[in-house]
């Protein structure tokens, strides 16, 4: 059969145009299944199979929960405003006091206001970043000097990313817009934790006054890992992810918290986990009472009482503290006597330790004493002669488990052993 040239070229031409379009439905589909993007809390590309980093899932997971769902996106942000004016602070607390029911190593910094005792609602408390609030949650206060004086304080949670937050506690109200908002979406016991309320670096959030300013940042992609067993503290999951406020904060802004700080030994910021597996050091419950919540033995009450720790002092770490949930019915701290006792050395084979503990006071590096408000540099703590001394018999009866028991009022010359009276406590 003969074929002319017209021919011929009508059928290259029929071939590219088919060419061309299946070329043309390829491109199509694939930007399409582009368009799909990678669920970040799944772990794997649904269309592709692609595997996601399970450590970011896992962080946004955690950042998901914390800000009630309501966050996107990963990674920190810059800080760029502080959380009280510079002049409204006297002195930042950094993390790791222990006191009262803070048995163990606080997870938060203080801002100690200027005129510790002002009136309350003094200062401006701003946000520290653009971002939004995704919780607050009220405490019911009554003036101790004046019963008929009742109020209310609040915690403020803000979101930046899926793994990024910081919180606020004890402000004392606030700002009318936020007021507003707060007063619509809260429930019956006055918790807002379905709250979608966006702020600007800077903006006035609320006021403190009185008292001082709990802040703290949490980055849910660098959990510490100075805790042996992270899952007693699922009731407070955000303590895993406390982060160093200065790594996020514009550097001017960390410039003044360095200064206000009277910590002068990294890390500046303070430390809240100093667990050691097989080790004294760091924060123990008593055993079965459900970790930190200490639910199984309180009831969620007075949770504390069942916490044990025996960490550096926030402010002098060549010293410890002995703080315990339980002593003769209080939460008490002590300072351990013996300059030479580390408890970061003390394991199973170390057997039965005999330490004395006791009140305690700061001094100024020129020796005299310190109020714990005014800016100084490097406080030093130490004995405080006028108070009683206790005995406290220690012994690790496994890498995880330790028996505790201490004798009020009493030298450890006349103390040879435990007695009924004594506690096991776990990781």
């Amino acid at each position: 059969m003969n074929i002319n040239r017209k021919t011929v070229l009508l059928l290259l031409v029929m071939i590219a145009v088919g060419i061309i379009a299946v070329l043309v439905v390829v491109v199509i589909l694939s930007r399409d299944d582009s368009k799909q993007g990678v669920d970040n809390t799944s772990g794997t590309d649904e269309n592709n199979d692609v595997e996601v980093d399970p450590a970011l899932a896992k962080a946004i997971d955690a950042g998901t929960k914390i800000s009630n769902g309501r966050c996107s996106g990963s990674g920190p942000v810059e800080l760029t405003a502080l959380p009280m004016n510079e002049e409204d602070f006297s002195i930042l607390i950094p993390y790791g006091l222990v006191i009262g029911g803070h048995v163990t190593p606080i997870d938060h910094q203080y801002f100690s206001p200027t005129v510790f005792r002002s009136a309350r609602d003094t200062y401006n408390v701003m946000a520290p970043a653009d971002g939004r609030i995704v919780d607050i949650g009220p405490r019911a206060r009554t003036n101790p000097d004046n019963p008929s004086d009742k109020f209310t304080e609040y915690r403020i949670v803000f979101s930046y990313t899926c793994t990024f937050l910081t919180y606020f506690d004890l402000v004392t109200s606030l700002s009318p817009d936020l007021k507003a908002e707060y007063d619509k979406v809260k429930d019956s016991n006055g918790y807002a934790n379905q709250i979608d309320f966006p702020v600007k670096s800077g903006q006035v959030i609320g006021k403190i006054g009185g008292q001082t300013l709990d802040f703290a940042v949490w980055d849910t992609e660098k959990p510490l890992t100075g805790f042996v067993v992270p899952e007693h503290y699922e009731g407070e999951i955000w303590k895993l992810y406390t982060a160093n406020p200065n790594d996020y904060f514009s550097d001017d802004l960390v410039s003044i918290l360095i200064a206000k700080n009277p910590r002068t030994v990294e890390p500046i910021e303070g430390k809240i986990d100093y667990d050691v597996d097989g080790k004294l050091i760091g924060n123990w419950f008593i055993k079965g009472s459900g970790g930190y919540s200490g639910q199984q033995s309180t009831g969620g009450g007075e949770y504390w009482k069942t916490h044990f720790s025996i960490s550096p002092d926030h402010y002098d770490p060549t010293r410890y503290k002995f703080s315990i949930g339980d002593f003769d019915g209080e939460a008490t701290q002590f300072l351990v006597n013996d300059k030479s006792f580390l408890p970061g050395n003390i394991g199973v084979d170390s057997g039965l330790q005999k330490i004395e503990v006791g009140r305690f006071e700061y001094t100024k590096p020129q020796g005299e004493r310190w109020d714990n408000m005014s800016l100084i540099k490097g406080p030093k703590i130490s004995a405080n002669s006028n108070e009683p001394v206790h005995c406290a018999l220690l012994q690790m009866t496994d890498a995880r488990e330790l028996k505790l028991e201490t004798f009020k009022n009493k030298r450890c010359t006349s103390v040879t052993s435990f007695t009924a009276n004594a506690r096991v406590y776990e990781r």
